[in-house]
């Protein structure tokens, strides 16, 4: 943390971040079923846009639903600013102590023990989990580090965390592009016998739609795994374009990719248990979608909002016709891409861009 103020300090005195910036938001709840309950939101992925996507998400918990809710970020401790290609710094994990929920977006992240503790001591008391794309391939430590059995593939002598905190504790580890990235979207279609789960009220197939492209996952998925949603892999039906959010894709596109791809589909959404060796067995809902401009289907912002009801043991709370997931304010995500270090310095994004802006 004296890192971090430093550095937020050095940007102050440049005139780039302002006197009240902090390297986490806290979203209050208004009224709702969730009142009451903690949700921590992890972000810290170069890609995906979790820093814009997970903040909306906790907006919406807040005001339609009741949950307090702390966003997370990925801080540049000698600049002070939201920097997701900075691995080793999310301040605030400590949150986690009193926490319901987590909900993790990250990639490859090699955290410091003081931060890293937390997250171990979360899962290790059997809390629930929602993790989202990335997070099946969280973190990556050097071989020799403390918490190496949590990296994506661990192949050690831990042999309870084969392939790490993913398939652990979320049910899969890194495998492929199942999809053509930025080229075939995903098409979310309900899966079998999911009928009156309440994660899907108010879902049906074709509801939920995402530019992301299907992750590969090995089948069957482990242990207690039920998946809920499939993606079906789907053509484009115009032109690719570098500078739109969806690269040329479209919700309307439906058609579904010829060939293997699709025989058999793969899950995108599953809910499972998972226990850490020592810990308690807590209850789990991934799904490989969620990048920011996925979050654009309401279909989708529904599935996450109903699986943070679900883990928080609210599901009778969530309606007939599904939750409500207007988004709060206004969103506009950018397009997933890599992006240097030096867009990071110049962007320079606080935490304070993400405040909850009143009505």
């Amino acid at each position: 943390m004296t890192r971090y103020w430093l550095g937020a300090l050095a940007l102050l005195m440049c005139g780039t971040v302002a006197a009240d910036a902090k390297p986490w938001v806290v979203y209050d709840g208004f009224d709702g079923p969730g009142k009451g309950k903690h949700i921590v939101f992890i972000t810290g992925d170069e890609e995906y846009r979790s820093e814009e996507g997970l903040p909306m998400l906790g907006k919406i918990l807040a005001k339609h639903h009741g949950f307090k809710c702390t966003v997370l970020f990925a801080i540049n401790p000698e600049g002070g600013y939201i920097d997701a290609n900075y691995g080793r710094n999310i301040p605030g994990l400590e949150a986690l102590q009193d926490a319901d929920l987590m909900v993790i977006l990250a990639r490859f992240r090699a955290l410091p023990d003081e931060q890293m503790q937390h997250i171990d001591a979360y899962l290790k008391s059997g809390r629930p989990v929602i993790g989202m794309r990335t997070s099946t391939h969280a973190f990556k430590f050097p071989d020799d580090s403390t918490w190496a059995h949590y990296n994506d593939g661990y192949a050690g002598p831990e042999e309870a965390w084969t392939d790490g905190f993913g398939r652990l504790v979320l049910g899969e580890k890194w495998i492929s592009h199942h999809g053509a990235h930025k080229h075939e979207s995903t098409l979310g279609l309900l899966a079998e016998a999911t009928e009156g789960h309440p994660i899907l009220r108010g879902i049906k197939s074709g509801d939920i739609w995402a530019s992301s492209d299907v992750y590969g996952v090995r089948l069957p998925l482990p242990g207690d795994s039920k998946p809920l949603v499939l993606g079906q892999v789907t053509k484009r039906a115009g032109e690719y374009d570098e500078n739109d959010v969806h690269y040329g894709m479209r919700p309307t596109d439906s058609d579904p990719v010829p060939g293997r791809k699709n025989r058999p589909m793969m899950p995108v959404a599953w809910t499972k248990s998972y226990q850490l060796p020592g810990g308690e067995t807590g209850k789990v809902f991934t799904t490989t979608m969620g990048s920011a401009d996925d979050l654009l289907s309401e279909g989708l912002r529904r599935l996450i909002v109903q699986g943070a009801y679900w883990a928080v043991g609210l599901e009778e709370a969530i309606p007939a016709e599904g939750a409500n997931v207007e988004i709060v304010g206004e969103y506009t995500p950018s397009k997933y891409e890599f992006r240097s270090n030096e867009y990071w310095q110049e962007r320079a994004m606080t935490t304070a861009e993400h405040e909850m802006k009143a009505d």
